[in-house]
C-alpha cells in the first residue's frame, strides 16, 4: 500500500494513474491538469483513461467475480471492517489529499470522510441485509425462498463536490453484496478517490475486485456501452443524469443516476430567526457551496421575517473567514477549479442585471498570500423572482437568494414548481405547519428546522422530479435491493416411489 506522499508523486512523475488489477498503471496517454485552488497552481497532473484502458479495468473485475462472488457475506463484511479501521487511522492523510484538490476547509473534509465511513458501516452488516425470505409449505410439501445474487461488473461515477463521500456510497456496498467494481471518480480532484480504494486493499480486497480510471467523456462512454458491466450509479448535474441514465438503460444496464437540486429553506414568521440564520449560513456557503444538498434559496414568508433574515444574514457574511482550507481558522475555501470559479461568478453578475438586491457583494474578495486562488466570498441576494436565472438554475457556488412570499402555501408552490426536487427545509415552531410541509411538499429529502436533511446511511438518499432518475435512492437498503437481483426458488421433493397424476391446471397452493 502506497503512502498519500506515494501516491501524489508515483514513479516520480507527479502524475495520478489508474488502478487495475491492483496495480497503478500510467500507460503514458494524454493528462490534464489537477490543481490547489487554494494557490491556483498546478500541483499534478491526472492520466485520462482512453477506451482501452478503461476495457482493461472492466476486464480485471470481470476476472475477479467468480472468486468474490464465491466469497461468504461474512468474509467481505469483515474485509470492510478493516477497511473503517484503515480509514479512521488515515483521516488526516486522506483529508489532506482532499482539501489540497477540491479546497474545502480541513473539518468539512473530516466531516466528509466521516460520512462516508458510515456508509462503510452499514457495508458490514451484509449477512444481515443480504438475507432472503422463506416460507415452508406454501403448498403441500412444497417450500419457496428468496435470495439476492449479485449483478457481476458494477461501475460507479462520482462529482468532484464530494470526491471521498460520494464513492463510499456506491462501491462497499456493491462489494459486499458481491460484485465487482470499476470507479470513475472526477478528474478535477483525483488523488483522495485513488488513494481510498488502496486502503480497502491493504485491509485485504483481492486484487481486480476494485478498479479505479479516470477519465472524461470517453471514459464514461465506455463504461456505458460496455456489455460486461451490468450497473452504472451516478452522482452529478442532471443533464449528465438524464444523459447517463438513458444511455445505460438503452443498452440494458440498471441506472441510478442522481442529478442537480435547487433546495429552498422556508423561514416562518414563528421560526428561531437567530437559530436558522446560523443553520442557513453552513448550509449556503459551507463546502463554498458545492454541495447538492446546500440551500441556495430562502422563502421568507412575510416581508418583516425577509427582513430580519437578510439583516441577520448581512451581520454573519461579514464575520465569515474564507481563505485556505488546509490553515486553520477558515469557514470556507475556494472554489474547485478556475472555470467554475468564472462560472459562479458570472452567475452573480447576472443576478444584478436581473434586478435582484444584491445584499452582500462577494466578488472582489482578496484572500492574503494566495492572489491566484480561484475564491469568491459569501454572495447574498434579496428579493429576488421566480423567473430569474439566479432563481432557477443550479449555481453551485455561495450565492445565496432570498425570495419573498405572503403564506405558506406560495411557499410550498414555488417549491412544488421548480424542476428539481432534491432536498427542502422549514423553520417553525409550529408543529401543525411542519407536519403539512412535510406531508405534502413534492420533495424526496425534507427537514424540520434542519437544513440539510441528509439521511443517515441506514436509510437511502434520493431526490424527486429531475434530481433522479430510476427507481433506487443511493446507499442504504435501496443500494442493497440496486446491486442485487433477487431470484426466488420453490422447492418440492415427491415422495418416493408414488406417481402422481398429471394436472393441466395453473399450480395453486391448495
Amino acid at each position: 500500500m502506497q503512502t498519500a506522499e506515494q501516491t501524489r508523486q508515483q514513479t516520480g512523475s507527479e502524475t495520478v494513474g489508474h488502478l487495475i488489477n491492483g496495480e497503478v498503471v500510467i500507460s503514458g496517454g494524454p493528462t490534464q491538469p489537477v490543481y490547489n485552488p487554494a494557490t491556483g497552481q498546478v500541483i499534478r497532473q491526472v492520466e485520462m483513461a482512453d477506451q482501452a484502458t478503461v476495457e482493461q479495468a472492466i476486464a480485471a473485475a470481470e476476472a475477479a467475480f467468480p472468486a468474490w462472488r464465491a466469497t461468504t457475506p461474512a468474509k467481505r463484511a469483515r474485509i470492510m471492517f478493516r477497511f473503517k479501521q484503515l480509514l479512521e487511522e488515515r483521516a488526516d492523510e486522506i483529508c489532506r489529499l482532499l482539501t489540497e484538490e477540491h479546497g474545502k476547509v480541513f473539518a468539512d473534509s473530516m466531516g466528509e470522510l466521516q460520512r462516508g465511513i458510515e456508509n462503510v458501516e452499514f457495508a458490514c452488516y451484509a449477512p444481515e441485509t443480504l438475507k432472503g425470505e422463506h416460507s415452508r409449505d406454501v403448498g403441500p410439501g412444497v417450500d419457496s425462498w428468496s435470495e439476492f445474487q449479485p449483478l457481476g461488473v458494477v461501475a460507479g461515477i462520482t462529482p468532484f463536490n464530494f470526491p471521498v463521500m460520494v464513492p463510499l456510497w456506491m462501491y462497499p456496498a456493491a462489494l459486499v453484496a458481491g460484485n465487482t467494481f470499476v470507479l470513475k471518480p472526477s478528474e478535477k480532484d483525483p488523488t483522495s478517490a485513488l488513494f481510498v480504494p488502496q486502503l480497502l486493499e491493504e485491509a485485504g480486497l483481492p486484487p481486480g475486485v476494485l478498479n479505479v480510471v479516470h477519465g472524461g467523456k470517453e471514459a464514461v462512454d465506455t463504461l456505458l456501452h460496455d456489455s460486461r458491466v451490468q450497473a452504472v450509479s451516478f452522482v452529478g448535474s442532471t443533464p449528465i443524469a438524464e444523459y447517463i441514465y438513458a444511455t445505460g438503460t438503452a443498452n440494458g444496464k440498471r441506472v441510478q443516476a442522481l442529478g442537480g437540486a435547487k433546495n429552498h429553506a422556508i423561514v416562518m414568521p414563528d421560526a428561531d430567526i437567530d437559530n436558522a440564520v446560523s443553520a442557513l449560513m453552513g448550509a449556503a456557503y459551507g463546502s463554498c457551496g458545492e454541495r447538492c444538498m446546500a440551500i441556495p434559496v430562502v422563502v421568507a414568508v412575510g416581508d418583516e421575517t425577509g427582513d430580519a433574515v437578510v439583516e441577520k444574514l448581512t451581520a454573519e457574511l461579514a464575520n465569515m473567514k474564507v481563505g485556505n482550507g488546509l490553515e486553520e481558522g477558515h469557514d470556507m475555501g475556494p472554489l474547485v477549479t478556475r472555470d467554475h470559479y468564472e462560472k459562479v461568478r458570472g452567475y452573480v453578475d447576472l443576478g444584478v442585471e436581473e434586478g435582484a438586491e444584491l445584499a452582500v457583494d462577494g466578488r472582489d474578495i482578496e484572500v492574503p498570500g494566495h492572489p491566484e486562488g480561484f475564491y469568491l466570498g459569501g454572495c447574498l441576494f434579496d428579493k429576488v423572482q421566480p423567473g430569474m436565472k439566479i432563481y432557477q438554475d443550479e449555481i453551485f457556488g455561495p450565492v445565496l437568494c432570498v425570495v419573498r412570499v405572503e403564506t405558506l402555501q406560495q411557499a410550498m408552490d414555488l417549491i412544488d414548481a421548480h424542476e428539481y426536487g432534491n432536498g427542502t427545509c422549514i423553520f417553525t415552531r409550529d408543529g401543525e405547519a411542519a407536519r403539512y410541509f412535510t406531508d405534502n411538499i413534492k420533495v424526496g429529502m425534507v427537514g424540520v428546522n434542519v437544513p440539510l436533511p441528509v439521511p443517515v446511511a441506514y436509510h437511502s438518499f434520493g431526490g424527486w422530479k429531475r434530481s433522479l432518475f430510476g427507481d433506487l435512492s443511493a446507499y442504504g437498503p435501496d443500494a442493497m435491493r440496486f446491486y442485487t437481483r433477487r431470484k426466488t426458488i420453490t422447492q418440492r421433493w415427491p415422495s418416493a416411489g408414488v406417481r402422481e397424476g398429471i394436472k393441466y391446471t395453473f399450480p395453486s397452493n391448495h
